[in-house]
């Protein structure tokens, strides 16, 4: 018995949806508000090729796809500081508000 999805396009559109509701979290609560922004519009991309390929899409799963690795293309995930992106910071000696600083100098 084979317990994972074997590879084709249902498994390239699975992990497409996994990149789409795998984003970073924020480094503070200040960008909690642009991660959620982020995330809702990129859950319900996700949701509508999840509802597509259910549902028979009329292009194909593999269009449904590149549709959806547009969209999310159109909503990266930015706004916000990553908890990655402050960890570098502060390694590079930066403060702790100079790493949570947005470009422009607003922490978040």
């Amino acid at each position: 018995m084979q317990d994972r999805i074997p590879d084709g396009p249902m498994r390239e559109l699975l992990a497409t949806v996994l990149v789409a509701l795998d984003i970073p979290a924020p480094a503070t609560a200040g960008g909690t508000e642009a991660h959620g922004r982020v995330l809702n519009d990129r859950a319900m991309h996700a949701r509508i090729a999840l509802r597509d390929a259910l549902d028979g899409p009329p292009l194909g799963v593999e269009w449904t796809t590149r549709y959806l690795r547009e969209r999310l293309a159109e909503s990266p995930p930015t706004g916000y500081v990553t908890n990655a992106q402050a960890h570098t910071a502060l390694a590079a000696g930066k403060t702790w508000s100079e790493a949570v600083a947005l470009p422009g100098g607003e922490p978040r």
